[in-house]
């Protein structure tokens, strides 16, 4: 079991967003506008559903990876920390899904 954490990627996106453009991909990618980064990850969310339906586990699991890496950066780049999220998230496990769904729709 790995004990690399989401929290240590985003700290690696944050060196990495803050070296040159011409050296870092993550740094070339924020410098290109929220535009480009969201479509980035746009495209990396159907390669992780297309993964996931095919069957391939090894497939899945890379494109997942992709995927968690760019939504961190996509997070860098909207400045929203990813412990934001977390909270979100830890809001929304004190009740369940059908629940939680219900409270939205209400609002």
């Amino acid at each position: 079991m790995s004990t690399f954490t989401l929290s240590d990627l985003e700290q690696t996106i944050a060196i990495r967003a803050a070296a040159s453009p011409d050296e870092s991909y993550t740094a070339k990618l924020i410098a290109r506008g929220m535009a480009v980064a969201a479509k980035k990850l746009g495209e990396e969310a159907v390669e992780t559903a297309l993964a996931a339906v095919s069957g391939d586990r090894q497939a899945l699991v890379s494109e997942s990876a992709d995927l968690l890496y760019h939504l961190l950066v996509v997070l860098k780049a909207a400045d929203v920390p990813l412990d934001t999220v977390l909270g979100e998230l830890e809001k929304r496990t004190v009740q369940s899904g059908l629940a939680e769904k219900a409270s939205r729709a209400a609002e």
